[in-house]
């Protein structure tokens, strides 16, 4: 994503802009790609920089390792993220955000300060 992609994205998530004609503004696009109770809280971690597997659950309380591996395989799948795996003893492997993941954190903040002013 350029960064004029980003500033028109930044500007419709602030209200200073409406979506532009030529692009679809699709909620159900978005929600396909990032549904699931855990997503956006994993997506919120990875934000902060590279997590192991661990490191993940530790900070995701009460998420079940298959419910996040699983969550972590759709998120690979759909491009938000990428596995790196070391061939160590035991093996390691790091999880860290894709530039189409990056992208997110505007939505991320957002939901946020929402949620400090709504919730």
């Amino acid at each position: 994503m350029n960064s004029e992609s980003e500033v028109a994205i930044t500007e419709v998530l602030e209200g200073n802009a409406e979506c532009p004609e030529d692009v679809e503004c699709s909620i159900t696009k978005a929600l396909d790609v990032l549904d699931g109770r855990w997503t956006f809280l994993i997506i919120r971690d990875l934000i902060e920089g590279t997590k192991r597997f661990g490191e993940l659950r530790k900070s995701l309380e009460g998420v079940s390792p298959k419910t996040l591996t699983v969550r972590l395989k759709e998120l690979e799948k759909n491009g938000i993220i990428e596995r790196t795996a070391y061939a160590t003893i035991p093996p390691t492997v790091e999880y860290s955000l894709t530039e189409k993941g990056k992208s997110l954190k505007p939505i991320i903040k957002a939901m946020k300060l929402w949620g400090a002013t709504w919730g």
